[in-house]
């Protein structure tokens, strides 16, 4: 775990400056103590980091359960009754992991996971501008196009037009200045430059600037645009800021709905993500899904107990992680160590770097998800593929994270059905006059009752006193409905003179008297 050191330490800083801001949002948006989601993001990053079988990937709260953490925690009569749900949501997971559900986020399509990643990275760079331009009435983190202060994406952007913050934006132009500098030009230049990372260059600059300006000149950053952790005056006080599960409320069939769904769409969005990153990660890794479901669900139960919010694994920090260098999950843990040493020793100093620094870094992230060459790369390998990506990046933008990717999903699979409409079986008709003509019709490999519509018309439309020569030597599995079409189109033949000649591997049948007990026969 140490061989990459050198690349893991410069990355997990990375991930601690991006996860530090989007712990304390994800909190905010969910309606719970902000210190939750450092707990969450500690949590996702020591306990999740260390028993995950993933190699970049990166655990913490997550954005798209944040709606539900909001609806729970005043449905179930306050917060400490939802951690209940917390706890008993882990250990479903854990339940999943142990009958091997893992297998599911391979059932989702390459070009919907790419539209996922792609719809993140729009998001990301759309929910940053305002922190960018110093405008932070929206929590970060709130990654629904519909947001919890009433306002949308593009309305929360218009907004920023009129409430720009010169100070934060200075820093945010100087923070991604050297960002661009650093990965461009500067990192190719020495080591020192790869060892010293550009986002906590631009990190340090910022907290200087906001101490060199102060909060109340006309190129300072007031406090609203500074990132804000929880100070403890001493040790009982920082004690105190844990929650603990009250569990009283278990028999409430209520928790159990709620641990269910928490336990349902974590595991997903924890799939999706693995998925999403392995086909990110330039090594090529692949993630064992069972393992990843075994890891999510302890760190769920742990979370729950010590007060923190829901955790998956989450693709804004694990891309973070993979583009910073990541090699091994010891990236993860540091970053969840520096969480935890950092509101402990140093929240002070925390809350002197300015969001739009944050925001800066954040941009890189979002850009290189959803770099315009991706785009065109899917339009070329075709519609079946660039249309349910396009439809999952829309679906994302305009709604939120689980709903897009269900969108992408329904047209992936409207895409598959037409496709096997079209691909049951091939037709060939012989000779100029239709009417003297022989038709030879070929069954695919697999023909399903999707294929009922395609075989049915093609069969009604053949003309009468023809020759049907029916090919079924390549097929391995035909569906009971297709053998009771060919059934009854037997009887329909014989009214119009039309003679079958069946054709399989054990030779030619002539009209043959069922072809229920052929097939029977043949399977």
């Amino acid at each position: 775990m140490f061989k990459y050191i050198k690349n893991d330490l410069p990355a997990s800083i990375v991930v601690f400056f991006v996860a530090l801001p989007l712990c304390l949002g994800i909190a905010l948006a969910s309606g719970a103590p902000l210190f939750s989601g450092l707990i969450a993001g500690i949590v996702g990053g020591i306990v999740v980091g260390a028993l995950s079988g993933s190699n970049i990937g990166v655990s913490g709260p997550a954005a798209g359960l944040a709606a539900i953490v909001l609806t729970a925690i005043g449905s179930l009569g306050g917060y400490e009754n939802f951690l209940v749900a917390v706890v008993l949501g882990g250990i479903i997971q854990l339940i999943f992991g142990l009958l091997k559900a893992g297998v599911i986020g391979y059932y989702f399509p390459s070009s919907v996971i790419k539209g996922m990643l792609t719809g993140i990275g729009i998001i990301i760079i759309l929910k940053q501008i305002p922190h960018f331009f110093g405008y932070d009435a929206d929590p970060e983190g709130d990654f629904a196009f519909f947001q919890v202060d009433g306002e949308n994406t593009f309305s929360e952007i218009l907004k920023t037009l009129n409430n720009i913050s010169l100070g934060s934006t200075i820093i945010g132009l100087v923070g991604l200045g050297i960002l661009l500098l650093w990965s461009n030009v500067l990192s190719k230049k020495g080591k020192i430059f790869q060892l010293i990372q550009g986002p906590l260059v631009a990190v340090v600059l910022g907290i200087i600037y906001f101490v060199v300006t102060g909060d109340d000149t006309k190129y300072g950053i007031s406090s609203e645009h500074l990132v804000s952790v929880p100070v403890p005056s001493d040790m009982d006080s920082f004690l105190g800021q844990f929650s603990f599960p009250n569990f009283g409320v278990i028999g409430n069939p209520e928790i159990w709905v709620t641990a269910f769904t928490i336990a349902l769409v974590a595991s997903l969005e924890t799939l999706l993500c693995v998925e999403a990153t392995d086909k990110l990660d330039p090594h090529k890794n692949v993630t064992p899904t069972n393992r990843e479901l075994l890891a999510q669900g302890t760190g769920n139960v742990i979370s729950g107990l010590i007060g923190g919010l829901p955790i998956t694994q989450v693709i804004v920090r694990s891309s973070a992680n993979i583009q910073s260098g990541g090699r091994t999950k010891l990236s993860a843990i540091v970053h969840g160590f520096f969480l935890l040493i950092s509101i402990i020793l140093i929240p002070t100093l925390l809350n002197k770097i300015p969001l739009s620094v944050l925001a800066a870094i954040l941009f890189i992230v979002g850009f290189k998800l959803a770099k315009p060459s991706l785009f065109k790369q899917m339009w070329k390998l075709g519609w079946k593929q660039f249309v349910p990506f396009l439809v999952t990046v829309l679906g994302i933008v305009f709604t939120d994270l689980l709903k897009g990717i269900g969108m992408g999903l329904a047209v992936g699979i409207v895409i598959i059905l037409i496709k096997s409409f079209q691909n049951s079986h091939f037709l060939h008709k012989e000779g100029e006059d239709i009417d003297d003509g022989k038709i030879k019709m070929t069954l695919a490999e697999e023909v399903t009752f999707f294929n009922k519509g395609a075989i049915l018309k093609e069969l009604d439309n053949l003309p009468k006193d023809s020759l049907l020569e029916l090919d079924v030597r390549q097929t391995k599995y035909l569906d009971n409905d297709i053998i009771e079409i060919l059934e009854d189109f037997s009887i329909k033949a014989r009214e119009r003179n039309i003679t079958i000649k069946l054709i399989s591997e054990r030779g030619i049948v002539e009209n043959p008297d069922s072809f229920i007990e052929f097939f029977k026969l043949k399977k």
